[in-house]
């Protein structure tokens, strides 16, 4: 990286004076999700003046609202899509080894066996951890990162998941990657982008896209502008039609459950429960930081008006309380459940069910030059952001310099020897790599917020001054993620709104 990779208000104004003096820039990249944080990062990279804009915060829409899996591209190898299971796997490499180690690591998958899934059926789910593992080693990760996958007994597996049924057989093991929270990767995108050049600019609101540019408005003060860009990017994901004609999607809602991991007492493990009459389809558990489990993911048809923010089901609830205790010892029950979330999936309408319906990304240019990428996954991000530019560079003739994402760190990140010689807590260091010393200077802000929420006021203070945070929503929803249980964001509110009024009366 070039520059600051700070984001915050100062640098908000600064950055939307320029963007608004009439000059030309490069390239403008509307939506700040993972994919058009990811662009920016690519353009920025190649050395591209770059703008990229957002209506509302970085990682507001789909990016915050996923599995937090960096899929190795199992699934779709059942589906028999041979071609983005390699891209996925070759790109959770990337992210395990290269650009963002802090934020990516290894994870166990268990699949209990239990009386109900038949002996072909176990056949088959081990077959296609093979072919997992087969991915694994034509990208080249080596096993020692993520091991090949395995029969247990039912002492291990039991020791691996306690909370499942009494009567398996034994289990199924295979390894993943898991993100520490998708949210932050793409905070560290945009902040990486920054570092490289580009203006990153919340709260402003595209009205109306062109090839040469955006009337936009500035959400803090109702003030619209002209944005001049000799190419633009369209990344809005599932908003993206508002913005481009001709573009049809089909979005796809997956909603997860949020527990206490204590519900479970288990060790980390994802552990798997098919779902009945399905094939390659589960709900798993989630291990997340903070004591928290996530419990998904539903695949259902989500028609209507596009909501800022979209809302479980009682059905969906339902079915993954249902189809996850067939697993458990103790089922589990709607008291369990302490909070819940859901995304949309901006899918091209290929008809069909959604869950069958192709997660490969697609690059479209509109007649007037708007290059408008769309679909694919969280782990693929930086190959649809190198495709997107690519086609934008070739439509409108840019010169720029080859892709160097492949080999690019993202803010806070290291090598694993060089991560576990950092002197701070391994809570930390997960969540901000070699950062996490910046947040510790100060014990006095080190201590929890509040019961449940082992968030410090020092992580507050640090996404106001370094993460672009402008109000308490940004604190709670994107930076933090304690708003993921409403019981703990009502908890934390006070201190939000604290650290706030603190960090702006200086």
């Amino acid at each position: 990286m070039t520059g600051d990779t700070a984001l915050n208000r100062t640098r908000r104004e600064r950055d939307l004076a320029e963007a608004t003096d009439g000059r030309t820039v490069d390239l403008l990249v509307v939506g700040l999700g993972v994919t058009g944080a990811g662009v920016a990062l690519d353009a920025a990279a190649r050395g591209l003046t770059v703008v990229v804009i957002d209506a509302h915060d970085v990682a507001f829409g789909t990016s915050r609202w996923s599995s937090k899996l960096a899929h190795g591209g199992l699934r779709y190898l059942a589906h028999g899509q041979v071609g983005i299971a390699h891209e996925s796997a070759v790109e959770r490499d990337i992210l395990l080894r290269r650009t963002a180690p802090h934020l990516v690591r290894p994870a166990q998958w268990l699949v209990p066996l239990t009386p109900d899934i038949s002996h072909a059926s176990a056949a088959l789910i081990g077959a296609g951890f093979v072919g997992g593992d087969l991915l694994r080693r034509v990208a080249r990760t080596p096993s020692a990162l993520l091991p090949r996958p395995r029969r247990v007994d039912v002492a291990e597996a039991q020791g691996l998941a306690p909370s499942v049924r009494h009567d398996i057989r034994g289990g199924i093991t295979a390894w993943d990657a898991q993100l520490e929270d998708d949210a932050r990767l793409v905070i560290a995108l945009a902040r990486t982008a920054a570092g490289e050049g580009a203006r990153v600019l919340t709260r402003v609101r595209a009205l109306e896209v062109t090839g040469d540019g955006a009337r936009v408005r500035d959400e803090v003060t109702g003030t619209a502008y002209d944005l001049k860009a000799r190419a633009v990017v369209n990344a809005a994901g599932v908003w993206a039609a508002d913005l481009v004609p001709g573009i049809t999607l089909r979005p796809s809602r997956g909603t997860h459950l949020v527990l206490r991991t204590e519900t479970f007492g288990d060790s980390g493990v994802i552990v798997n429960a098919p779902v009945p009459g399905t094939i390659g389809r589960f709900v798993f558990s989630l291990p997340q930081p903070d004591g928290r489990t996530c419990l998904g993911l539903t695949d259902e048809a989500a028609d209507g008006p596009i909501p800022d923010v979209p809302l479980a089901t009682d059905g969906e609830i339902g079915f993954l309380l249902d189809t996850f205790g067939r697993v458990l010892e103790r089922p589990l029950t709607r008291a369990d459940v302490v909070g819940t979330y859901a995304g949309l999936r901006p899918l091209l309408d290929a008809g069909g069910s959604t869950a069958d319906v192709s997660r490969r990304h697609a690059v479209l240019t509109s007649p007037d030059g708007v290059v408008t990428i769309i679909g694919g996954k969280l782990t693929t991000y930086r190959r649809m952001a190198q495709d997107a530019v690519d086609a934008a560079v070739r439509e409108r003739r840019l010169s720029a310099g080859p892709c160097r994402t492949h080999n690019l760190p993202l803010v806070g990140a290291a090598t694993p020897e060089a991560l576990g010689r950092v002197d701070a807590p391994a809570r930390l260091v997960r969540k901000y790599g070699v950062e996490a010393p910046t947040l510790t200077a100060r014990p006095d802000l080190l201590e929890p917020i509040g019961e449940h929420v082992p968030v410090t006021t020092a992580e507050l203070a640090f996404a106001v001054t370094h993460e672009g945070a402008l109000d308490v929503d940004d604190l709670l929803d994107r930076r933090t993620r304690i708003g993921l249980v409403p019981a703990d964001r009502n908890a934390a509110l006070p201190a939000a709104t604290e650290i706030l009024s603190a960090t702006d009366a200086r």
